[in-house]
């Protein structure tokens, strides 16, 4: 039998709070399958929070590297993934994301043509490993009459990134830029679409369960048919429990049956602990969700007690000083503060900084 602390247990195992068998970004990106990157920060946050040795410094590096991307993957929205899984997972995805874009192209007057012209102008530009922000690439659009207004340019850029065209580039002092993938990744680990199902199914079951089929579906974007053909394909190695009336799914942590100690984790905005399953009962109280998530989908950086989201934080930088400012959502006790002053202290470890922390709770 399984309960709800049962589920928040294994997902913080599987999901490397409670400890990493990893030690690089890359590594640490391609167990999860994609960690959802919607603000650049707070991406390399939610990495560093899994991989407490590493800075903010060394995680960017290996994006600089090229080790892992930034990109529009799923739902679509930005995600990081590893150079190993690009290319595959692109090709899974796109498909899905064209359809759901065709409608509003048609307003846009978006046709194929003058989507392959967007194509040709960014080739050339970007060709010889250049980088350049979206600034300079709208500018080389519309010098070649390519309009960019009424949200085309977002939509042009999108295509690029789904198309397999462009992906994100090295920084540029704190300017995200594009590149060519294929000079940024130039192996193409290509896999048949089943094969696919298969790798991408595994890879959420396996680092984000345990989690049911609607999860996965909600998580990848993909139609119900796949996702419930990548399950089936993966039931064989995976652990089950029914609770209520869904199934949940999962690979047993190797560690499971050691009973976890009390922890404190700040979790970024739109972290996987939470946006990556469609029910987030097992984690949120229902009058908690409407705290850490906005109605129009804004997941704010939250504070996890022994895998229960119960507070807010948010952190302000003054010259070497990263300043955490907590809200609990309930008074919190000294056990919880002396935790809670160890998760500053990692976050300034990541910073590079000296950590401060100010306590504060909800007024009832």
């Amino acid at each position: 039998m399984m309960n709800a602390m049962d589920i928040t247990n294994f997902r913080l195992i599987n999901q490397q709070l409670a400890g990493s068998n990893f030690h690089t970004a890359k590594e640490l990106v391609g167990w999860m399958g994609a960690m959802q990157a919607q603000d650049y920060n707070q991406g390399k946050w939610a990495i560093g929070v899994r991989l407490p040795h590493l800075t903010e410094a060394q995680i960017e590096s290996a994006f600089n590297q090229g080790e892992i991307f930034r990109i529009h993957l799923m739902r679509p929205t930005w995600h990081f993934v590893s150079a190993d899984d690009i290319y595959w997972m692109l090709q899974l995805t796109a498909p899905q994301i064209k359809s759901v874009l065709n409608s509003r192209h048609r307003d846009l007057e978006l046709t194929e043509r003058l989507v392959g012209k967007s194509h040709e102008v960014l080739v050339n530009v970007l060709s010889g490993n250049k980088s350049m922000t979206r600034d300079e690439l709208l500018n080389e659009l519309q010098k070649e009459n390519i309009p960019t207004d009424l949200q085309r340019a977002s939509h042009f850029m999108l295509r690029a990134e789904i198309d397999g065209i462009i992906c994100s580039g090295v920084i540029k002092g704190k300017k995200q830029t594009y590149a060519l993938l294929s000079e940024r990744a130039p192996v193409k680990n290509t896999l048949s679409k089943e094969e696919s199902l298969a790798k991408l199914a595994r890879s959420y079951f396996s680092s984000h369960g345990p989690a049911t089929l609607p999860d996965f579906v909600w998580w990848s974007g993909l139609p119900v048919a796949d996702a419930r053909r990548g399950l089936e394909m993966n039931k064989p190695g995976l652990d089950s429990v029914l609770m209520g009336k869904e199934t949940y799914w999962f690979t047993h942590p190797g560690n499971a049956h050691k009973p976890l100690p009390d922890s404190v984790y700040l979790l970024p905005a739109f972290d996987e602990f939470l946006i990556s399953y469609k029910d987030r009962s097992a984690v949120i109280t229902a009058e908690d969700h409407k705290k850490a998530i906005s109605n129009n989908g804004i997941f704010r950086p939250v504070v996890l007690v022994n895998g229960q989201i119960s507070g807010l934080w948010k952190r302000t930088f003054k010259k070497e000083t990263a300043i955490i400012e907590t809200e609990y959502f309930r008074p919190h006790n000294k056990s919880e503060e002396r935790l809670m002053i160890k998760a500053a202290e990692l976050f300034g470890h990541f910073s590079e900084k000296k950590a401060e922390i100010k306590f504060t709770e909800t007024p009832p």
